[in-house]
This record gives structure tokens, sequence and C-alpha cells, in this order.
């Protein structure tokens, strides 16, 4: 599976916009990004790519000033290689958890040690929505819990929530290499109890889950919040970020249809993570 990277240049640079961007970016498919000093480099799979979509939204983006930018294809078998050069450094979060890759030495020790060799999936931790998420878990209670990653990108969460002692932990990703690189995370960090599955919310029906954790973006979970709450037991809770705080209220009136309530949420930089409890 080959990849797009496109590197966006925002003339005058400002972090929000930057972030408006990605997100923009998410809805047309783009999967992965990283921050440069004056943008961003968006990566999205080479068969997803439509170039006059991707033109249309950057003529409409409400910018004052201008963006530019340039292509180039990138073969799989370099992936890795594009997020060593582009800084895929450890993070600590909470003093609790560390994230490095395996190519890192001299890791600071902190009770959960977590290898991510990410091979341009989401989810290392330096986005705000994957480090709320990870704030979220090092506080809750899994033990003994069914839990359910949607979109778990490189299971970072996954495997977190394994090592705070849930009972057993899906985790669901659309993208076939996310799959595969979701079960070489696994087996770096020497985690069981997950079982890891291709597909998207269909593959929820009959399944029960007493904690769910949802880092998409807004307009899937929009999507997908009925089946969230029809395999949710009871007092359960449902965790999900990848959207800003304005729209929480969109998110909250499609979640009180199903019977799901707004307990609290987090803010970083504009991006949330929620709580809603059935």
């Amino acid at each position: 599976m080959n990849y797009v990277e496109i590197t966006l240049s925002i003339q005058p640079f400002e972090e929000y916009i930057a972030d408006i961007l990605a997100s923009e970016l998410g809805e047309i498919g783009f999967d992965s990004f990283v921050p440069t000093e004056n943008g961003i480099i968006a990566y999205i799979q080479e068969s997803n790519f439509q170039k006059p979509d991707f033109e249309n939204l950057l003529s409409d983006f409400p910018v004052f000033g201008k963006i530019e930018y340039s292509i180039k294809n990138i073969p799989q078998e370099n992936w890795n290689e594009e997020w060593e050069k582009n800084f895929f450094e450890p993070i600590i979060i909470g003093n609790e958890c560390v994230i490095h890759s395996s190519f890192h030495k001299n890791i600071p020790q902190a009770k959960y040690n977590i290898i991510i060799d990410p091979k341009m999936s989401f989810g290392t931790g330096h986005h705000e929505t994957t480090s709320l998420m990870i704030e979220e878990i090092l506080k809750m209670d899994f033990v003994g819990k069914k839990v359910l990653d949607m979109g778990c990108g490189t299971s970072v969460l996954t495997i977190l929530a394994a090592m705070r002692g849930a009972k057993n932990v899906t985790a669901i990703d659309i993208d076939t290499w996310c799959v595969e690189n979701s079960h070489e995370n696994v087996k770096l960090n020497n985690v069981s109890n997950i079982e890891i599955l291709l597909g998207d919310a269909k593959l929820l029906k009959g399944m029960v889950f007493d904690i769910i954790i949802a880092n998409i973006n807004r307009n899937i979970l929009l999507a997908d919040i009925r089946q969230y709450a029809e395999c949710l037991t009871n007092n359960g809770e449902l965790y999900m970020s990848g959207f800003y705080k304005e729209d929480i209220p969109i998110i909250e009136a499609e979640a009180n249809k199903y019977g799901l309530k707004l307990d609290c949420f987090k803010e970083k930089n504009g991006w949330v993570v929620v709580r809603y409890r059935r």
C-alpha cells in the first residue's frame, strides 16, 4: 500500500490554522499528519487520493494568506524511514507512561513503557487527541473490563488498556496497514488478551463492552454512535475524541438519541475528549 505525502506551508503560519486544516483533510481521507515549523505534512493512501477534492478543499479554506504545497509518492517500504526523518520523539504522559519506538535509545523510566513502531499509522501520542485519550486511560479502572478500541491505528490505546488490567481488548480499524501494524506493536509489547480486527462498526453487532474508546473524526463518530450505544453495557463508558470543542453539541445531540449522557470533557488546544455513560 503506497502513500501520497503532501507538504503544506501556511503563510502567515498559526498553529490553530494547521489544526483546522488537518481536521478538514481528515474528512477527505488523509489519515496521518506531522507538524512542521510553518504547516503540516499530510499523508493519504494513494488509492484514496483525489486531487480535485484536495484542490477544492484548499480553494474553499478560510485563511488570510496563502497555502503552498508539494506532492510526492512514498512506497510502503519507506514509511518507517519517513517517520524517523520527521522526528518521532519519545513522549511521557502524566509522568506515568512513556511511548517510544524501537529505534530510540536512553528511554526515560515510567510505570508503563510502550513501544510503537508506527509505520505511518495514526497514534503515537503526539497529537492532542491521542494524548488526551492516554491521560484518561491512565485514570480509568480497566480491571476485569471488556474494552473496545475503535479506529485503533497503531493500537497504542489498546496496549495501554491491556497493561492497565483489561480482561480483553478488541481493536478494530478499517485500514489493512493499521491492522498489520497493530499486530506488530502488540507483539513488541508482549501483551495478550487482544483481538485485532479489520473492518468498521458493522463488526460490532452482537458484541458487548464495558468501555469503548474511539479516537477517529467527527463524521465517523456521528455515523457510529448508535452502534457504540447498542454494544455498551448498562453504566458502561464511551470515550470519544478526534474533534473540536465546538463540535460537542452535535455529538451530544446524536448520543442522546441512544441513551448516552455526557459526563465530562477535557480540552487541549481546542481538541477534546468526551466521556459518555449509558
